[in-house]
C-alpha cells in the first residue's frame, strides 16, 4: 500500500494530523463524553450518528457503518488514492514525501492534469504581476480600483489581467515548457478556426478559481470593454467542473467553520466586495444555479447557509431555487433581502459594510418567512378562492417542519394574517403530516443515540457473539490479552468475520507492533473488514478489566462451541436410531437436542 514511503514517515504524518482537527474541517463536531459527534458526510441523516474518537484516532458511523483512521477519511471524502491522501496530510503537517514516491499517484494525478495545474499556477502569477506592475495591466488595475477594491484584496484574491496581445501568454507558457496544442486540449489556451492559438481571457480582468485544496484549476474573466460575454470561465475539464466548485471556498472554509454559517453569493465580485467588508465566510457559484454537489459540499461543513443574491426579480427567483435545494439536502436556510433591486457589491459601495452586515445579513429572513412572501406572487389575495389556495399551500410547507415550536410560530402568523383560529390551522398541519407519514422527530443526543444503537445491536445478538466482540475489543488495546486468547482459543471463534480479524491481529502483534488501532487497520486491505474492526474498537471497554471477566468471555465462547459439537453428535445418533427404527431412542435424543437449543436461545437474550 505504501510502496517506497517508509512506514515511519506514514506514522509520523498520521500522528501530526489529529483526526478531530482533520475531520473537523469537513464536519461540524460536538463533544459528547469522550467522543465527538456530527452528521455523517457519507450518507444523508438529520440526527448525528458519526463518531470520532480522539484517543483511538478513529471514526465510525453507526448509520452507514463506514470507519477508519485519518488517512481512510481523507481518501473517502476526497476520492483520493492512498498517496494523494498522504500527500495532503503531509502538506498540512510540513512533512516531505520521498521524491520518487510521486509515481504511485493514480489517475487523479495523471500527467496531463499535473501539467495543467502547473500552467494555471504560472498563469495566476503572471496575470497578477501584469495587473500590478506593468503598463499593459494599468487598464485592468484602474478598473478594479474604480470598483472599490484595495491593493490588499487584489493581492489576497490574486486578481490579474490578460493583455490584448495574442502572443504574450502563449510564448510565456512555451518558455515554461508547455506545448501550445497540449494547453489547448487541456482548456488552458484556445484556438480559432485557422488554428491560431491564443489566451481565451485576452483583454479581461482575471479571477483565479481554486479548488478547495487551494490549487488554481481555471479562471474567470470579466470584460472591461464591450466584449461579449461579460463574464467568461475556463472550459469544463477533468480539473475544472464548475458544478462541483464554489468560488473562494478554500479561503472561506475556516471562517465558515468558525462562524457556523456560509454566505452564498451569485458571483466573484460580490464575494470579493463582501470579503473587503469583513465578511470572510462568503462563497459563490460559477455563473450557474447551485447544484446538488455544491449544496452537499456546503452541508459537509455547516448547518446554516444564508443566500445573498441580487435583489431584482431574477435574483429572488434564483434565491427560491437555491433555498429549496439547500433545504432538501438538510441545510438550515436564511435568505437575505437587498432593497431597490441592488446586488451585494452595489449595496456595500452605496451604504457601507456596517449596514450590509446589520440590515442585509443579520436581517435575513427564515426560509418559511421568505417562502410565505414569495408564494404570494401566484395569488390575488383579494379573492376568496385565491386566499384559501394560498393558505393551503403555506400549511403544506409548515407541515414539513419537524419542530413543534416552529410549526406553531408560523401557524400563528397565518391565523393572525387571515383572522383564522389557531387550533384550526394546527389541526390542518397535523392532518397533512399524517398523510405524508411524518412522525414527530424528538431528537435524542448523538451520544444517547449511539448508546442506543450499541444496546439494540447487542441485544439482538447471541451471548457468544457479544462475548467475541468484547474480547476482540480488549485484544485490540492489550497485546497481553491477545496472547492469552491466542493460547486458549487460537482462531477458534464462532463468527467467521471474527476469525479473520483475530488472525490479522495475531500476525500484527507477532511482527512486533504495539497496540494501535489506527496503525492496525492500515494493514488491512479489505474495506468491510476494516469497517468491522473500527466498529468493534468503538465498543465501550473497562480500563481495569479483570482476568475473571476475560476468562468468562472465553468460557462463553467455548461453551457455545462445545454445545454445537454436542448437537452435531446427537443428531448423528438420532439419525442412526431412526435407521434402526428405534423411534423411542430417537425421540429421547430429540428431546435432549431441544434442551440444549433452548439453553442456547436463552443465553442469547
Amino acid at each position: 500500500m505504501s510502496g517506497q514511503i517508509p512506514e515511519e514517515t506514514i506514522d509520523e504524518i498520521k500522528k501530526a494530523n489529529d483526526i478531530v482537527d482533520v475531520i473537523g474541517e469537513y464536519v461540524s463536531l460536538k463533544k459528547q463524553g469522550k467522543n465527538f459527534f456530527g452528521l455523517c458526510p457519507f450518507h444523508g441523516e438529520s440526527t448525528p450518528s458519526f463518531s470520532v474518537t480522539q484517543d483511538k484516532q478513529i471514526f465510525h458511523c453507526f448509520g452507514c457503518g463506514k470507519g477508519g483512521n485519518v488517512l481512510t477519511f481523507v481518501m473517502e471524502i476526497e476520492g483520493f488514492s492512498f498517496y494523494q491522501a498522504l500527500q495532503q496530510l503531509a502538506g498540512k503537517s510540513g512533512h516531505a514525501l520521498p521524491e520518487n514516491s510521486e509515481q504511485q499517484s493514480d489517475q487523479g494525478n495523471n500527467q496531463e492534469d499535473q501539467a495543467s495545474l502547473k500552467a494555471y499556477e504560472w498563469l495566476a502569477k503572471l496575470y497578477h504581476h501584469l495587473l500590478r506592475h506593468t503598463k499593459e495591466g494599468k487598464q485592468g488595475y484602474r478598473y478594479l480600483q474604480e470598483r472599490g477594491f484595495t491593493d490588499e484584496v487584489i493581492d489576497t484574491f490574486q486578481l490579474g489581467y490578460s493583455p490584448q496581445s495574442r502572443e504574450v501568454i502563449v510564448q510565456f507558457l512555451e518558455k515554461k515548457g508547455f506545448h501550445p496544442q497540449q494547453m489547448v486540449k487541456a482548456g488552458v489556451l484556445t484556438a480559432n478556426d485557422e488554428n491560431q492559438v491564443s489566451d481565451r481571457f485576452r483583454g479581461r480582468v482575471t479571477f483565479p478559481i481554486r479548488n478547495h485544496l487551494g490549487k488554481s484549476i481555471g479562471f474567470g474573466g470579466r470584460t472591461i470593454t464591450e466584449q461579449e460575454p461579460k463574464y467568461l470561465n475556463s472550459p469544463e475539464s477533468s480539473l475544472f467542473q464548475k458544478g462541483k466548485l464554489l468560488y473562494n471556498f478554500d479561503l472561506a472554509r475556516s471562517a465558515i467553520r468558525k462562524q457556523g454559517q456560509a454566505v452564498l453569493f451569485e458571483g466573484y465580485m460580490d464575494v470579493i466586495a463582501a470579503h473587503q467588508a469583513g465578511i470572510l465566510n462568503g462563497v459563490a457559484t460559477l455563473g450557474t444555479s447551485i447544484t446538488e454537489q455544491q449544496a452537499r459540499l456546503l452541508k459537509r461543513y455547516v448547518e446554516l447557509v444564508t443566500i445573498c443574491y441580487d435583489g431584482d426579480r431574477a435574483g429572488i427567483e434564483a434565491s427560491y431555487k437555491a433555498a429549496k435545494l439547500l433545504r432538501h439536502i438538510g441545510c438550515n436556510v436564511k435568505i437575505a433581502s437587498i432593497p431597490n433591486g441592488l446586488d451585494p457589491d452595489s449595496f456595500i459601495k452605496m451604504y457601507g459594510a456596517e449596514r450590509f452586515q446589520q440590515e442585509v445579513l443579520d436581517g435575513s429572513n427564515t426560509y418559511m418567512t421568505f417562502l410565505m412572501e414569495y408564494m404570494k406572487k401566484d395569488f390575488n389575495l383579494n379573492l376568496e378562492g385565491d386566499r384559501i389556495q394560498y393558505i393551503e399551500k403555506v400549511i403544506d410547507e409548515i407541515a414539513t417542519i419537524n419542530r413543534p415550536m416552529e410549526q406553531e410560530h408560523y401557524a400563528k402568523e397565518i391565523a393572525k394574517q387571515f383572522s383564522l383560529s389557531l387550533d384550526t390551522i394546527l389541526d390542518e398541519i397535523q392532518q397533512r403530516r399524517k398523510k405524508l407519514g411524518i412522525k414527530d422527530n424528538r431528537k435524542a443526543t448523538s451520544h444517547t443515540k449511539s448508546t442506543e444503537i450499541y444496546k439494540r445491536k447487542n441485544k439482538l445478538l447471541p451471548a457468544f457473539h457479544n462475548a467475541e466482540k468484547q474480547l476482540i475489543a480488549y485484544m485490540l488495546y492489550d497485546s497481553s490479552i491477545a496472547e492469552k486468547v491466542k493460547e486458549e482459543l487460537g482462531a477458534s471463534f464462532t463468527v467467521d468475520s471474527h476469525k479473520i480479524i483475530v488472525t490479522h491481529l495475531y500476525a500484527y502483534y507477532e511482527e512486533g507492533y504495539a497496540p494501535d488501532i489506527s496503525h492496525f487497520i492500515e494493514k488491512i486491505i479489505d474495506q468491510s473488514t476494516k469497517n468491522h474492526i473500527v466498529e468493534i474498537a468503538m465498543e465501550p471497554t473497562n480500563s481495569d478489566i479483570s482476568d475473571k471477566e476475560i476468562n468468562d468471555y472465553i468460557r462463553i465462547i467455548r461453551a457455545e462451541q462445545e454445545d454445537k459439537v454436542t448437537i452435531r453428535g446427537l443428531k448423528e445418533e438420532q439419525k442412526k436410531a431412526e435407521i434402526q427404527q428405534d423411534f423411542v431412542k430417537a425421540a429421547h435424543i430429540g428431546m435432549e437436542i431441544m434442551e440444549i437449543q433452548k439453553k442456547l436461545k436463552n443465553a442469547s437474550h
